[in-house]
């Protein structure tokens, strides 16, 4: 029932423009709809990052992928069906999302979400949700819900009442590029 209430309460703010802080299959992570634009400034702003450093998007299959990127390599499927950790696709040629979400030379990361309440959120939201860590640009990453600073949690609309005792230890994703002809290197292992 909890995790039923806290979906419909995050799936208001999302579609009235709002920024979430929620839990996810890696670090918490600040949020908001990807389709956006002011929101996804918001979340540029309480992060205090520059608005040209491109941000990852969640979605809750790889189903959906060709709905954001132009042209999906097959050997991106592979990598996602087969990773165990956390992985951040980044594509060429995304599509149909806030332009500030997307990387001033066309590309995007994508992470399909292994997170019951993320998946469950982005497919009722039926769009991809923005998740960057739940930190102020430059500082270390918050491991643990307490480890945020109030500046954070006092600058979102919504704080998602799961997980806040969640003493798992959780690493960011790895990160791999997607070159054209299906070559990739990882960014971030």
């Amino acid at each position: 029932m909890a995790m039923r209430e806290e979906i419909n309460k995050t799936l208001e703010i999302l579609k009235n423009g709002g920024v979430i802080l929620y839990p996810t299959d890696t670090v918490w992570g600040l949020g908001c709809d990807a389709t956006n634009t002011e929101a996804v400034a918001k979340v540029n702003e309480i992060k205090g990052r520059a608005a040209d450093k491109s941000l990852i998007v969640l979605l809750d299959t790889d189903n959906k992928i060709q709905s954001y990127v132009n042209d999906v390599p097959e050997v991106a499927y592979d990598l996602i069906e087969y990773t165990e950790k956390p992985l951040t696709v980044i594509f060429s040629n995304a599509k149909n999302l806030a332009p500030n979400v997307i990387n001033a030379d066309g590309s995007l990361g994508i992470r399909i979400a292994k997170h019951d309440f993320c998946q469950q959120l982005i497919q009722r939201f039926r769009k991809p949700i923005v998740s960057t860590s739940a930190n102020i640009s430059g500082e270390p990453t918050a491991k643990f819900f307490d480890e945020i600073s109030e500046e954070i949690k006092d600058a979102v609309d919504y704080i998602v009442d799961l997980e806040q005792e969640d003493r798992t230890p959780k690493q960011p994703s790895t990160i791999v590029k997607l070159g054209y002809g299906g070559q990739f290197e990882f960014i971030r292992r």
